[in-house]
């Protein structure tokens, strides 16, 4: 496909981790970028010092890059790069429709969750708050600390306009970050939801010492709980084989660096879901996320044991020993 000309100014929503290696790479390509953020020390020290020190310490990021307190700085930009958690959506994008008075501009959504209030896709979420939005998926194995380091990285970018997807991939692209164009929104934002409830789900198999061979087998059967969703939901198979549903997945679901797995870690050793988040100053998605899956998943009458499984734990209603307990206790049945 052709190159388009990448976005001469881009805000970045979102001062976390993940949100400071996007803003990095935009800012590294000679982009005006300018990223929000709601703590005043992330503000100045990335003003000041050119560091993330409360979400991403230790990476120099580029003297260009500018942060803001206000929401008034997106009034000016070409492009959004929206890295809110899932959960605050709603009404940052209110404010952001505000602030750009509701003028037409290309949104790349990176937030990896479901809102658990109305069980809506970011994509929906967007389209009813903010509909002269332009929304598109930035999704895929990626972590943000590899790609602040400028670690090779490649991800999905799903945008329905071939022309703004281009241009996406010149704004945000680089020889260590590899984006791959799709138009399916919908399989990789699912594949970007349900791969965080799947990591919680090792993470307690890891917590609880059950094995590796254990965690592989977990990895591939809630696999086939997500290929089952996202067909009901209109996703394409080879979005949900690609970067931003198995790969995403194998990242996620297989190392403690990632938050959902870690935190799985903690509730496999027994420990409870408040302590374990009272310790964090990031948010762990799948935790709201799992009972929008679980709810999606029944509505469209599919089986999800799994994320069931994991909204059972995360709300209390069974230990992990128990949800241990009733997954072997499952019929043996067609792998098909």
């Amino acid at each position: 496909m052709n190159s388009g000309p990448p976005f001469t100014s881009v805000g970045v929503i979102g001062g976390g981790a993940w949100g400071t290696a996007l803003a990095s790479l935009c800012a590294g390509n000679k982009i005006e970028t300018t990223i929000w953020a709601r703590e005043d020390a992330v503000i100045s020290a990335i003003n000041e010092r050119h560091e993330n020190t409360e979400f991403l310490p230790g990476v120099p990021l580029p003297k260009t890059l500018k942060a803001s307190e206000t929401l008034g700085m997106a009034a000016n930009a070409e492009a959004i790069l929206f890295v809110v958690p899932a959960q605050f959506a709603r009404g940052v994008f209110a404010e952001l429709r505000a602030a750009t008075v509701g003028r037409e501009l290309s949104v790349a959504l990176c937030s990896k969750g479901i809102e658990k209030s109305s069980g809506l896709l970011m994509t929906e979420v967007i389209s009813a708050v903010w509909p002269e939005a332009q929304p598109a998926v930035l999704s895929g194995p990626s972590f943000a600390r590899d790609v602040a380091m400028g670690q090779p990285t490649a991800v999905t970018l799903a945008c329905a306009d071939e022309t703004l997807g281009a241009r996406w991939m010149a704004t945000i692209g680089a020889a260590h970050f590899r984006p791959y164009l799709s138009d399916d929104l919908t399989g990789a934002e699912l594949g970007g939801a349900v791969k965080n409830v799947l990591a919680i789900a090792a993470g307690v198999v890891d917590g609880r010492g059950l094995g590796q061979s254990a965690r592989a087998a977990l990895i591939a059967r809630g696999f086939s709980e997500f290929q089952r969703l996202g067909v009901a939901l209109g996703a394409k198979r080879e979005t949900m084989a690609g970067l931003s549903g198995l790969g995403d997945l194998i990242l996620t679901a297989s190392s403690p660096q990632s938050r959902n797995m870690s935190l799985g870690i903690e509730l496999g050793k027994g420990r409870s879901l408040d302590d374990v988040l009272g310790e964090r100053n990031t948010v762990s998605e799948g935790v709201a996320t799992a009972d929008a899956i679980h709810a999606l998943a029944k509505k469209a009458g599919v089986e999800a044991p799994i994320c069931e499984a994991v909204s059972d734990l995360v709300n209390g209603r069974k230990s992990a020993d128990q949800i241990i307990a009733a997954l072997l206790a499952r019929p043996f049945k067609s792998e098909a």
